[in-house]
C-alpha cells in the first residue's frame, strides 16, 4: 500500500497544469482543451490569477519565468522585471530623507511587468492570439468569482486601509462599504474593460499578422490610453508611505513606454545528472544552485530524510548561500556578479567545508577573489544610512506551470501589485507593485538603486532538464523562504525518491537567517521556522545544536507546485501542495 497523500498525483497523457487558484488552472486546461500548448495555457493561468488572488500578484507587478521548447530543445529565461524609474536615484533619496526604501506607495513603483512578458512569450513559443488567452479572465472579472477564505480574511484585515486610504481599493474589493462573504461572487468590471482593450487594439491590427496583434496588445497597455491613465492617478493621488509622508509616483510614461521584457540565458548547474536552470541574478534563483553544489558533497539519503543531521546539514547550507545573495547578486546589466566562482565546485568545496556541528550565527559570504566585502551585514538600514551619511505585512506571490504533450514546459512565478500596498488604480482595476522596496542604497554594494535598473526580485521558478530533454518544472509563493521550501521539495523526489505528490506533502523548515528582502529588511541570526509535523526530537537536536527554532503550524510553508515529464512513459505527472487549499493541478 503507497504511503498517504493529501491529494492523488495528477496523471495525464495531453498536458498538466497547476496554479495558485483552481479556477486560473481551470482556464489553463480550457485553453488546452482549445488547442493552446503550455504557453497559451500558462499566459490564461496567470491573467487569471492576477484577478483571483489580487492580494498575491497583479497586472502592475511582476513575472519571472522559464520557458522549455520543445521545437527548439533549449531552455530559455524571461525577464518579467520592470526597471526602476529614471527618476529614482540614491541622490534622490538622500535629499528627501529616504534611508530604507519603503515597502509600500508609489515611491518602490517598477514598470509593470506582466503584460509586454507574456507578450513575448506567446509571440514567440506560443500558438493563439492574446485575446484567446485573455478571455477567461474577462469573464471572470464581468461575471466574479466566489470569495474565497483566504481572500476574505485578508479584505477584513484591510478594512480601514481600503476605507480611508486607499479607497479606490475599497470601491472594488468592499462592494457596498463591507467585506464580500466567503461564496459572495466578487466582480472587478475595470479589470475586464482593461484586458478588452488590449484585446481591441490586437484585433484592428490582426490583418498584418498574428505578431503585429500581440505588439499592437501590449503597446495600448505601456504606450496608449492604458499607460496615459496609469500615470495620470499615480501624479494626482498621492499616498502616504511607511517613510510617513505622501508622495506621488517617480514612475513617468517613458519608463512605461520604452521597457521591453527581455528573452535571456538562464544560469544552470547539473545536479545529480539533471540541469536545474535558473532566472539569473535579477531573482534570488541562482542561490537555489549554490545549495545544490555545496549539497552535492554530501549523503543525503544516509542522513535521512528530515534527521536532524539532515536538516542542520541543509540549513547551514542554505546560511552560506544567501549570504552571497546578500554580497554579490543585483541584475546583470549593471553588476558584475561572478557566477564562474560561485558556482564551481571548488568554492563549493570552500563552502561546504565550512558547515559544521553547531548553528552559526554569522552572515558569511565567501570571497570569490576581491576580499569578503564589509558591506553585507544584518542591518540593512544601517548599511544605508552610512552610505547616504545620514545619522543613525502581509503579501505574498503566486506560481503555476505548464506541460504539454509536445514536452513544452513554462515554470512562472507572478508577484507584486499587492492591493495591500498600493492603491488600485481608477477605472484599470488594479494597483502597481513596490518592487523597488529590494534595492540597497548603498552604490558600492549590488543591487543598489539606479535608474532603469531591475531590483533583485524573490521570485524564483524552477526547470530541470535530462540530457537536453524535458524533467522537471516547480515553483512556489514564500518570499525568501522560496528557494528553500522548492529545494527541500526536490531534494525529496530526487534524492528520497518520494512521488510527486507526498515530496510536495512533507513537512519543511526554513532559515530567516539572512535580512529579508523585504522593507523593513529585518535578519534574525540562527531563526528556523519549522512545521510541527518535524518530530519533537528532532527540534530538540536541533535547538541543542544552536538554532532558535520557532514551532510554525503544521501546513503553512508555501505552497509548492509542479509538474514532471515522463518521456519514456508518455505521462505527465503533477501536484500542488495543499498548503491554503486553494492551488490545484489538472491534466488529461
Amino acid at each position: 500500500m503507497p504511503a498517504f497523500t493529501t491529494r492523488p498525483v495528477i496523471m495525464g497523457q495531453r498536458g498538466v497544469v497547476t496554479s495558485g487558484h483552481y479556477l486560473a488552472t481551470t482556464a489553463g486546461f480550457r485553453i488546452m482543451e482549445q488547442g493552446g500548448n503550455a504557453i497559451d495555457a500558462a499566459a490564461a493561468m496567470c491573467f487569471c490569477l492576477n484577478l483571483l488572488e489580487p492580494h498575491q500578484n497583479s497586472l502592475g507587478g511582476e513575472v519571472p519565468m522559464l520557458i522549455y521548447s520543445a521545437k527548439e530543445k533549449k531552455v530559455f529565461a524571461i525577464s518579467g522585471m520592470g526597471w526602476s524609474p529614471r527618476a529614482f536615484t540614491i541622490e534622490w533619496c538622500q535629499k528627501n530623507g529616504i534611508d530604507l526604501i519603503p515597502g509600500d506607495g508609489y515611491l518602490p513603483a517598477c514598470v509593470p511587468a506582466m503584460v509586454d512578458t507574456w507578450a513575448v512569450a506567446v509571440a514567440r513559443f506560443g500558438k493563439m492570439s492574446f485575446a484567446q488567452i485573455l478571455q477567461p479572465a474577462i469573464e471572470l472579472a464581468e461575471n466574479g468569482f466566489p470569495v474565497f477564505d483566504e481572500l476574505h480574511e485578508y479584505l477584513s484585515e484591510h478594512v480601514e486601509k481600503f476605507t480611508d486610504h486607499y479607497p479606490t481599493t475599497g470601491q472594488v474589493y468592499l462592494p457596498n462599504g463591507r467585506v464580500p462573504e466567503v461564496g459572495e461572487i466578487l466582480c472587478n468590471p475595470d479589470f475586464a474593460q482593461t484586458l478588452k482593450l488590449m484585446g481591441q487594439a490586437e484585433s484592428e491590427a490582426q490583418r498584418k499578422g498574428r505578431l503585429a496583434g500581440i505588439e499592437a496588445a501590449r503597446n495600448v497597455f505601456y504606450q496608449g490610453q492604458i499607460a496615459e491613465r496609469l500615470i495620470n492617478f499615480i501624479n494626482t493621488h498621492p499616498v502616504e508611505d511607511a517613510s510617513g509622508a505622501a508622495h506621488t509616483a517617480l514612475l513617468a510614461y517613458e519608463d512605461l513606454a520604452e521597457w521591453h521584457a527581455a528573452v535571456e540565458t538562464p544560469v544552470t548547474l547539473n545536479y545529480r545528472g539533471l540541469d536545474v536552470h535558473k532566472c539569473s541574478s535579477w531573482t534570488q534563483g541562482p542561490v537555489f544552485l549554490q545549495q545544490l553544489a555545496i549539497l552535492q558533497g554530501f549523503d543525503l539519503k544516509a542522513m535521512g530524510h528530515n534527521s536532524a543531521d539532515y536538516l542542520h546539514t541543509w540549513l547551514e547550507c542554505a546560511k552560506l548561500a544567501f549570504a552571497d545573495r546578500e554580497a554579490y547578486y543585483g541584475d546583470p546589466n549593471f553588476d558584475d556578479v561572478p557566477f564562474d566562482v560561485l558556482l564551481s565546485q571548488k568554492y563549493a568545496v570552500e563552502r561546504r567545508n565550512l558547515i559544521g556541528a553547531e548553528a552559526s550565527r554569522d552572515l558569511r559570504p565567501g570571497d570569490v577573489g576581491r576580499g569578503v566585502p564589509d558591506y553585507v551585514t544584518f542591518d540593512i538600514a544601517e548599511n544605508n544610512r552610512r552610505a547616504l551619511g545620514m545619522a543613525g505585512r502581509r503579501h505574498d506571490t503566486t506560481h503555476l506551470d505548464a506541460i504539454d504533450r509536445e514536452g513544452n514546459m513554462v515554470a512562472a512565478t507572478p508577484s507584486g501589485g499587492w492591493i495591500g500596498t498600493s492603491p488600485v488604480i481608477e477605472g484599470l482595476g488594479f494597483p502597481l507593485g513596490t518592487r523597488g522596496e529590494m534595492f540597497y542604497l548603498n552604490p558600492h554594494r549590488p543591487n543598489a538603486l539606479a535608474p532603469r535598473k531591475r531590483p533583485r526580485a524573490t521570485l524564483t521558478p524552477s526547470l530541470v532538464t535530462r540530457e537536453g530533454e524535458p524533467y522537471m518544472v516547480f515553483g512556489t509563493p514564500g518570499g525568501d523562504a522560496q528557494d528553500q521550501w522548492t529545494l527541500q521539495f526536490f531534494l525529496n523526489y530526487v534524492d528520497f525518491g518520494m512521488n510527486l505528490q507526498a515530496a510536495l506533502d512533507a513537512p519543511t523548515v526554513y532559515s530567516e537567517h539572512f535580512p529579508s528582502s523585504f522593507y523593513p529588511r529585518e535578519a534574525y541570526p540562527g531563526r528556523v521556522g519549522v512545521e510541527n509535523r518535524i518530530p519533537r526530537e528532532v527540534i530538540t537536536e536541533l535547538e541543542r545544536r544552536g538554532h532558535e527554532v520557532v514551532v510554525d503550524e503544521g501546513w503553512v510553508h508555501g505552497k509548492v507546485m509542479g509538474i514532471r515529464l515522463d518521456q519514456e512513459r508518455g505521462v505527465i505527472f503533477g501536484g500542488v501542495s495543499p498548503r491554503y487549499i486553494i492551488g490545484y493541478a489538472l491534466g488529461w
